[in-house]
Parts: structure tokens; sequence; C-alpha cells
């Protein structure tokens, strides 16, 4: 079976093609840790596909798109009769002839043999990203993950045989009562999997406790506590060593892939291409411009014109958000982008602190880039909070 219809085309010296983001706000539970726009109901399940597939075909002029996104949420809650009206909006509403890369996000418990089958049928997606977190059954439980580790194991199995060969697993560091020898047990287990030869990515973050989300309350009543930074260093460090002997290169902070695997949609992000976000809560950026829906989903299903706001981003904005995006990667900074970006004292007080942190051992110094070393990418923020240009 191929379920896959779109075949890699030769790279091009110009990319003013699109991306497409469409958020999936339902789930079936709400992880202790997520602060994402995201819904614990199938109420207007229904209402919300039409009013996606409007807004599709609004913001759809026939552009060509090179990667699609379908994020939440958990987009594999929904129906594989959901999902292929979103699809048929899509195809009627952007050019796909240019199309590289078409990833669902999904958890393990819905990747059925029937579900997992069903989709494939659909020949659209050529990626599957799973969010399978930990293969610890008590660190799900903590962070009120719906599946248990066996379910994570049959998914990607699942997965497999229905043809899917480019599958991106999910994993968390720093959970909660979490030991580097959980971590370590964590990556044994993937190990075991990664011989389906299927798995060509993997996206491995550090837990971020974002404010008013279950988790931080969890912490503030002292009902959990979280691992201390030496744990958090020995996991990153056991996470690179099992990265680098299984054949992930790392191409970002919390991102790794085989050769020829990196998330190209995400990749696009990271160097600020723009892109559409469809769906309530959903950004998109044009450039010089950022927007985002209105994040109730009834509302956006009632409304004939998505509510949204935005703002127009300063040259200011645009270089921070570049340093802070573009430290995070392999490739690093760009001088000809820095100095197109910065002139004078500006320019100069970043050429200086630049060469300092050179001079530390967090980048590399090459004619034409500054590139984090594996020690810079553990500092990255830390480094883009230092070179920020404070507005005028």
């Amino acid at each position: 079976m191929r379920p896959f219809p779109f075949s890699l085309p030769r790279k091009t010296t110009s990319d003013n093609s699109q991306l497409l983001y469409l958020h999936i706000p339902y789930c079936h539970r709400k992880c202790s840790y997520c602060a994402f726009y995201s819904l614990v109901t199938s109420d207007g399940r229904e209402a919300y596909v039409d009013a996606l597939c409007r807004e599709i075909m609004a913001r759809g002029d026939g552009r060509a798109l090179r990667t699609i996104y379908f994020g939440g949420g958990t987009p594999s809650v929904l129906t594989i009769e959901e999902i292929a009206r979103i699809i048929a909006a899509i195809k009627d509403s952007f050019d796909m002839t240019q199309v590289e890369e078409v990833t669902l996000e999904s958890n393990p418990e819905d990747l059925t043999p029937d579900w997992v089958n069903a989709l494939a049928q659909l020949r659209f997606f050529n990626r599957l990203s799973v969010g399978i977190q930990s293969f610890n059954d008590r660190d799900l439980r903590v962070i009120n993950r719906r599946h248990d580790a066996r379910q994570a194991a049959v998914a990607i199995e699942n997965a497999a045989a229905a043809g899917f060969n480019n599958i991106s697993v999910d994993l968390m560091m720093g959970l909660p009562g979490q030991s580097a020898a959980d971590f370590a047990d964590n990556l044994r287990r993937l190990g075991e999997l990664s011989d389906l030869a299927c798995i060509k990515h993997l996206s491995c973050y550090e837990l971020t406790v974002e404010p008013d989300t279950i988790l931080d309350r969890q912490l503030a009543m002292g009902r959990l506590q979280l691992p201390d930074e030496e744990v958090l260093v020995e996991e990153y460090n056991m996470l690179s060593g099992w990265c680098s002997a299984n054949g992930f290169e790392q191409y970002e902070v919390s991102n790794y892939s085989k050769p020829g695997f990196r998330s190209r949609h995400n990749s696009r992000y990271w160097n600020r291409t723009p892109y559409i976000g469809v769906g309530a809560g959903a950004h998109s950026f044009d450039g010089s411009r950022r927007r985002w829906n209105v994040s109730d989903a009834e509302l956006y299903s009632m409304s004939e014109q998505v509510p949204y706001e935005e703002e127009l981003l300063t040259s200011e904005d645009s270089f921070n958000e570049y340093v802070m995006t573009a430290l995070r990667t392999s490739e690093g900074l760009d001088k000809s982008i820095l100095r197109t970006m910065l002139t004078g004292k500006d320019l100069r007080q970043v050429e200086s602190l630049l060469g300092g942190f050179v001079d530390a051992g967090l980048l590399t110094e090459t004619p034409g880039r500054f590139m984090p070393t594996a020690e810079g990418l553990l500092h990255a923020d830390g480094m883009a909070c230092k070179l920020f240009v404070v507005q005028r």
C-alpha cells in the first residue's frame, strides 16, 4: 500500500509558496501541562469543521502550498469523514502541485488499525506525529495522558502496518518525579520501536510549566515536584548520545531526525517563512504582520467572517524573533541577514556579543554564519535574550 501521493520535489532557489496550519482544538482529555487552546468535548465539532472549511475556502486563493500541518488539540479525534471534508476544501482552495510534506498530529489511543488504515486510504498524509511523551505508565498518569505504554508501542506498529514510513515521536524530559534512570528506560524502549525503521524523527521537549495550567497548580500546592537541573542536564546528554548512536541528527534544540527527514513545516516557521493558520486560536504570518483567530470554537463556528486580531511587527520585533528562532537551530545566524536587519551601533554591539559567545565555546564562526555548539544549544534562549534589540 502507498498512502502517500507526494514525491519530494527538487529544491528551488526561491520559496514563495506558503505553509498551511490547521488547528483542531478537540481532545479526549486535557493534559496537565497543556496551555494550548483545546476543548474536552465533541459538542459542536460538526459545526467547527464546517467553519474550518469555510475559512480555508475564504483564505485560499490558489497559491501553492509546500507543507500542511494538522495540529491541536488532537486532530486524530476527528472521524475519517471529517478529515476527508477538510482535505476536499484544501484541494479546492490551494495549488497542491508543490506539496512536500503533510503532517497529522495524533495520540496513541486513536491509532487503532481501522482508523489508521482508513487515514492511509485517503492518500493525503505522508507524515504522522505521535504524542507518546513517555513509556512509563506513572509518568503518563502524572501528566494526565489517556494512553499507556503498551498502547504507545501498539500505535506505532499499527501506523507502520498501514504504510506510514515517516513517523515522528514526541517524548518529554523533566517530568515530575522522573529520574535520569526513568528517562534512560524511555530511550531504551524507543530503541526497541526504532527497529521498525518507520520512526524518522524525534521531538523531545523539556517540560515547561505554563501559568494557570493544572500542572502549575499542582506544583504550587506541593503535590508534585520537578527534577533538579542536574537531572535535566543528564537526561539531555543521554538523549544526545542516544540520537547520535542511532543515526538521528540534531537540527534544533528539541528536534532530531534521520538524514533527509527534518520537519519541513516547522523548519520554515523557524526561518520566518509566511504561513496561513486556520481554525480557532490559529496564528498566521505574512512576513511583516501576525494575526491570530479568536480562541473560542463556538464563536469561531458561528461567525460568517472569522474574528481575529493582528499586529504589525517593528524592525526590532523581526530581529528579535529571528535571533530567538535561529539560535535554536543547528544552522544558527546568517551574517548577511544580520547585516540586512541591523546597522551602525546595533550591529557592532550584536557582533561584539556574538564574538564573546564564540570565545565562550557557545558558538562557532564560519565566513557566513554563527552556529551553536552542542553546549550552545543548551543556552540558546539565554544568548538570544542578551542579543535582543530594545524597542525604540
